[in-house]
């Protein structure tokens, strides 16, 4: 029988969060020497699916993700559970954000990249934990099966679509069929622990209990306010249409020219009612 369940994962992903070196930008890449050691990570939540929960096709749905989306069972043939955790940035890196409405600070800017390398971490972490206790499993973002494109639709040159802005396996849907939260005006997944943050999944064959949702929208815990639109430098994000990814993509673009290999935004994840929370 195993020993680990809902809780015992949230404490060991605290555990490592806190003891892991690589949740802090290291001496030799800060962009700023008062940054090395910056702590980029606090400690995450945790929501968990059945992976055969309907919520996930429907999920392939062209209103929501499209067809090309893969199910658990897909990425792992026996697949129980799906386990997901949002990991919030610490009041370091969203303060920096918080500053100057139109640049992108280098707090933030690590929290994304060399961030994702901690986001990593601690997926693998937590796999190896399941993988020890005798069950399979699958992280889809790590699998060589796994695509995701970050610019407009397209066409091959055997004139089949590439749909834009999208990827086969989407962290924050995900994260919403676990339980963890509801859409944003920007495009964002608000949870308990707000929006500012990343979003990490693992497919199991392990059985756990899963987690009702607590809400019955898509973007309940959205009062669209519009404080996420004003934030926006790319003016991306209006309470009439929602977001432009385009308009979003070029400011990011801006962004990696001037700050390559790193890049990132998050202006309309701070310094709004839902950055750390769910607004009331």
């Amino acid at each position: 029988m195993t020993l680990l369940n809902k809780s015992s994962l949230l404490d060991a992903a605290a555990r490592f969060t806190e003891a892991s070196a690589i949740n802090r930008v290291a001496e030799d890449v800060a962009l700023r020497p008062d940054l090395a050691g910056l702590r980029m990570y606090e400690a995450p939540i945790l929501g968990i699916a059945d992976a055969a929960d309907p919520c996930f096709g429907s999920l392939q749905a062209p209103e929501a993700i499209g067809p090309h989306f893969i199910l658990p069972e897909d990425w792992l043939p026996g697949a129980r559970s799906v386990v997901s955790f949002f990991s919030p940035f610490t009041d370091e890196v969203v303060a920096a954000n918080e500053q100057d409405p139109a640049e992108v600070p280098a707090e933030w800017l690590h929290a994304r990249i060399e961030g994702q390398n901690f986001i990593n971490a601690l997926t693998v972490h937590l796999r190896e934990l399941i993988e020890g206790e005798g069950y399979a499993c699958a992280v889809p973002p790590m699998d060589k099966r796994f695509w995701g494109n970050g610019k407009p639709a397209s066409r091959r040159e055997d004139g089949t679509a590439v749909p834009g802005y999208t990827s086969n396996w989407s962290e924050r849907h995900v994260a919403y069929v676990c339980g963890l939260g509801t859409f944003g005006l920007s495009r964002g997944l608000i949870t308990a622990k707000g929006m500012a943050g990343r979003f990490g999944s693992i497919v199991t064959a392990m059985p756990l209990e899963g987690d009702a949702r607590p809400y019955t929208r898509y973007d309940e815990y959205c009062t669209r306010c519009g404080k996420c639109a004003a934030n926006c430098p790319a003016k991306a994000i209006t309470l009439q249409d929602g977001k432009n990814q385009d308009a979003c993509a070029a400011f990011c673009d801006q962004v990696r020219a001037k700050n390559a290999p790193r890049y990132g935004c998050g202006k309309c994840s701070v310094a709004v009612p839902c950055a750390r929370a769910i607004p009331r």
